[in-house]
């Protein structure tokens, strides 16, 4: 039984399939696969490179009657270097070609920084460089664009019936404050890291309290940065004894477990993978419920181990520190 979450009065389907790090190659039969085993959420961005074979899967997949538009939620993502005013709406549409789409269920501010806008000719997605000369190597450089101007031309693709809502992702509790303050639009949606190493309580409760609804991404924690030398097999939260305890009494696995214990924190999830078995697997949480004192040792865990942290990766990757997290 698919489970939902109110997001501004629509329902949205609690599990979803994140699409980070899933390279184009397999990217639009994956996206097919989820579609057929039953998702029928799709978190997508346009700096993650495979939006055009994100496209591919879903079309496909309406070709074939495995379901109807009008059943899929499909999120995407405005990047750092389309900030300004100007750009948003080239930057959306640009999605929503690439997705072969006509609107968006939800639209949502990748992160809290501007970067140099980077022409799509020039670059696409220019993730995180700005290309200052032929002779001169690409930089990461920030552009004083206000977040006011970026959210007020969010707002305008609501208008335009480009998107159905709109909201931000990696916003910290003052961000948060800050937007609800001139936001003529209420964003719809937090899209935040939480996992059981990092549950983040107060930036969910501060989001509740304004009525927005919480998505965590990279749900079950290291495993998407593994790759990336950012994490170790150390790091997993699925090693530890209290979700191991819960898996063997549940009869399912450690990874059902941690996605399970986000959804009865009220969140959506949008674990992310390419494999058959592992997309039935992050699917299949609605059969089983982690009792209160599970729920409260494995929220016991938390650390506040962030992964995902700009304020690392962009000083070792681009030589440049950009902290937005305190």
């Amino acid at each position: 039984m698919m489970q939902f979450m109110d997001v501004a009065g629509d329902k949205m389907p609690s599990v979803g399939l994140g699409l980070w790090k899933l390279e184009c190659n397999e990217t639009a039969e994956s996206v097919y696969n989820a579609i057929k085993i039953g998702y029928r959420h799709i978190d997508s961005a346009a700096d993650y490179g495979n939006e055009h074979k994100v496209g591919e899967g879903i079309a496909n997949a309406l070709a074939d009657g495995l379901c109807d538009r009008e059943d899929l939620w499909i999120t995407s993502k405005l990047w750092n270097t389309y900030h300004r005013k100007e750009h948003v709406t080239a930057a959306c549409l640009r999605s929503l070609s690439d997705l072969k789409l006509d609107y968006l269920n939800l639209y949502l501010v990748h992160f809290p920084i501007a970067l140099k806008y980077v022409d799509f000719s020039e670059s696409y997605p220019p993730e995180w460089l700005y290309l200052s000369g032929e002779s001169a190597p690409p930089v990461m450089e920030t552009d004083a664009v206000p977040l006011s101007e970026t959210w007020g031309a969010m707002e305008s693709l609501v208008g335009l019936e480009l998107v159905r809502h709109i909201g931000v992702c990696n916003y910290s509790s003052g961000l948060l404050h800050d937007l609800m303050s001139y936001a003529k639009i209420r964003p719809a949606m937090l899209q935040i890291e939480s996992h059981p190493y990092l549950t983040q309580e107060p930036l969910i409760r501060t989001a509740r309290s304004y009525g927005i609804s919480v998505t965590a991404f990279s749900p079950l924690g290291s495993l998407s940065y593994e790759s990336l030398n950012m994490a170790t097999a150390e790091d997993s939260v699925l090693r530890e004894s209290v979700v191991i305890n819960a898996a063997q009494r549940l009869g399912v696995t450690p990874a059902q477990v941690v996605l399970r214990w986000g959804i009865q924190r009220g969140l959506s999830i949008i674990p992310k993978t390419s494999k058959i078995s592992r997309l039935r697997e992050n699917f299949s949480l609605a059969g089983f419920s982690l009792k209160e004192d599970e729920m409260s040792v494995i929220s016991a865990l938390n650390k506040n181990r962030r992964f995902n942290d700009p304020g690392i990766f962009c000083e070792e990757a681009f030589g440049r520190f950009h902290s937005i997290y305190d």
